[in-house]
C-alpha cells in the first residue's frame, strides 16, 4: 500500500480535490481512501481526474473546468457531494493499494499443463509468482498509459501475456541470474520473463503520441 500525506482541500460542485505532497502512482478509475482530512473528506472514493491545474466547477454540460493560469501539482479529485469548500490547508493521508487479479493460480496452473499441490513450497511460490507477475503487468501498462480495471482484465492479449509472465516467473525457482535452474551438464538457455512476445500482448511499451 502507498501512502501519501495531504497538504490542501477544497471541494467545487459536488467534486472534491486533494494535492498531496508528493507525485503518485494514482491512475484515474482506481480506489483511493482518504483519512484524517476531515468528516467531508474522509472515506473511499474513485478517482475521477487528476488535475494540473486549480478546479474551478462544472459548466452546463458537465464537464469540469480550470483555471489553466494556476497550476498545481499532485492533485486527485473524485465526486463528492457536500457544501462547497474553499480551498485550504488540509493535513491527512490517501492511500492506494492496487491489487490486480487478472489471472488466477488455476489458471497459470492450467497453462504450465501440470498440476501443484497444495500446501507446497512450489505452490507458495506459485502464489507469489501469480501475484507477483498481475502487479507487474498491471503496472507496466499503467506506466504506458493505460486505464484498466483491476478486476478483469482488458482483453484476452493481456490475459495470455499475464499468463506467460507468471509462468515464467515459477519457471525461474531457484534460478541464477540469467538461466534457469537445471542439472544438465550442457547447462539451459537464458530465460527471459519479460519476452518480447509477453510486451507485444500487454501492449507495452505504449508508443507516445505527441
Amino acid at each position: 500500500m502507498a501512502t501519501y500525506s495531504v497538504t490542501n482541500k477544497y471541494l467545487i460542485d459536488n467534486y472534491a480535490v486533494l494535492q498531496l505532497l508528493t507525485p503518485s502512482e494514482i491512475a484515474v478509475g482506481q480506489s483511493i481512501t482518504v483519512a484524517g482530512v476531515d468528516a467531508t473528506f474522509n472515506g473511499t472514493y474513485t478517482v475521477r481526474a487528476l488535475p494540473q491545474y486549480l478546479y474551478i466547477g462544472v459548466d452546463s454540460q458537465g464537464d469540469l473546468l480550470y483555471d489553466y493560469q494556476l497550476p498545481i501539482a499532485d492533485q486527485v479529485l473524485f465526486a463528492k457531494t457536500a457544501d462547497d469548500v474553499e480551498r485550504t490547508a488540509a493535513s491527512g493521508t490517501v492511500s492506494y493499494d492496487p491489487v490486480c487479479t487478472w489471472v488466477t493460480t488455476a489458471q497459470v496452473m492450467s497453462y504450465l499443463g501440470i498440476t501443484i499441490g497444495n500446501p507446497s513450497d512450489d505452490y507458495t511460490l506459485l502464489t507469489q509468482s501469480v501475484s507477483a507477475g498481475n502487479q507487474f503487468c498491471f503496472r507496466r501498462r499503467q506506466e504506458s498509459g493505460y486505464i484498466d480495471s483491476l478486476t478483469t482484465s482488458p482483453g484476452g492479449d493481456a490475459t495470455l501475456g499475464t499468463l506467460m509472465y507468471c509462468a515464467a516467473l515459477w519457471r525461474s525457482r531457484g534460478s541464477i541470474e540469467t538461466t534457469y535452474a537445471t542439472f544438465d551438464g550442457m547447462g539451459s538457455a537464458p530465460q527471459q520473463s519479460l519476452t518480447p512476445i509477453v510486451k507485444q500482448l500487454l501492449g507495452i511499451p505504449r508508443p507516445a503520441v505527441a
